[in-house]
């Protein structure tokens, strides 16, 4: 006869292992998240298998699967974990007492023009908040199902009915070249620019900017001689050289001192969202943290 095993006796530590296991599609990671070893994990999937009379993951061409039925369970218990936590916050939020940790996933843009003006709104106002920045490339989505993020800023949209957005910043390309260049030497039309020998920042995975966007849909290309996957040492490389590169207006800015710049033919508008799950959706400190936010941003020039 084969064991079963009440439902009714699940509790949320089982739950959200199964979530974890979910998003990361890995018993070895989730033991590594949730500090416990591998056959805890083993365990409680094989409690919750016995529970709900599904295999929940299989095997398929050397990877692990979710099962249909496991989808639906994780949609379903996910929702009563978040609203547990929200349980668990304290109603009452003093910022000038708080004592907590918030995980923020973003980029390399978000981290140089959005969270200098956050840290020195914290530091004045609520010195006991600690933040840990993770890199989000495409993944945000992933990092807040899987409770490793509590926020993500970043231009990659995340749509579904348990993510809540606020649009941050509206953005757009500039050309850069190194400063001192002479004024001659920046391409004013738009053959010129893509004539151009040019640094093209492919922020390192499969998100596109949006100006690279624009010339793919009007059937032009650039004259491409060097990708990198990150901007942050980007004004080193165009010194002393006649490249060409084209950043977001206000991460241009940020190298002020060390780029020149010039409006690109291709503005490649996009915005950064603030992306948040129904997890801390209510939550009093999570709320005041991201008026914070959004007032840094909107002194942003």
């Amino acid at each position: 006869m084969t064991e079963t095993h009440d439902p009714l006796s699940l509790d949320f530590a089982a739950l959200r292992t199964l979530r974890l296991v979910h998003g990361y599609r890995s018993f070895s990671r989730t033991a590594e998240t949730l500090d416990v070893n591998q056959s805890t994990v083993s365990y409680t999937i094989d409690r919750l298998r016995r529970a709900f009379g599904d295999p929940l993951f299989v095997r398929q061409g050397g990877q692990m699967v979710a099962t249909e039925r496991c989808e639906e369970i994780v949609a379903s218990t996910s929702l009563m974990l978040d609203e547990m936590l929200q349980l668990a916050e304290p109603r009452a939020f003093d910022p000038g007492r708080a004592e907590a940790e918030v995980t923020i996933s973003c980029n390399y843009y978000e981290r140089a023009t959005v969270l200098p003006r956050l840290m020195r709104r914290l530091r004045q106002a609520a010195p006991g908040l600690r933040l840990t920045v993770r890199t989000s490339t495409v993944e945000g989505k992933q990092h807040l199902d899987r409770g490793e993020s509590d926020l993500v800023i970043g231009p990659v949209r995340i749509d579904g009915s348990s993510y809540f957005r606020r649009t941050l910043l509206r953005e757009h390309s500039v050309m850069v070249m190194a400063r001192g260049t002479p004024a001659d030497q920046m391409p004013s039309t738009e053959a010129a620019f893509l004539a151009a020998p040019q640094v093209v920042v492919t922020y390192g995975d499969s998100w596109r900017s949006r100006f690279l966007v624009e010339i793919a849909a009007a059937g032009k290309s650039l004259n491409q001689v060097m990708s990198i996957p990150s901007p942050a040492a980007l004004p080193e490389l165009l010194e002393g050289t006649d490249l060409v590169a084209t950043l977001p207006s206000r991460l241009a800015a940020h190298f002020a001192d060390r780029v020149q710049t010039a409006p690109c033919p291709f503005r490649g508008e996009f915005e950064i969202d603030l992306t948040w799950t129904s997890r801390t959706h209510h939550a009093p400190m999570h709320i005041w943290l991201r008026e914070q936010i959004a007032q840094a941003c909107q002194r942003q020039p």
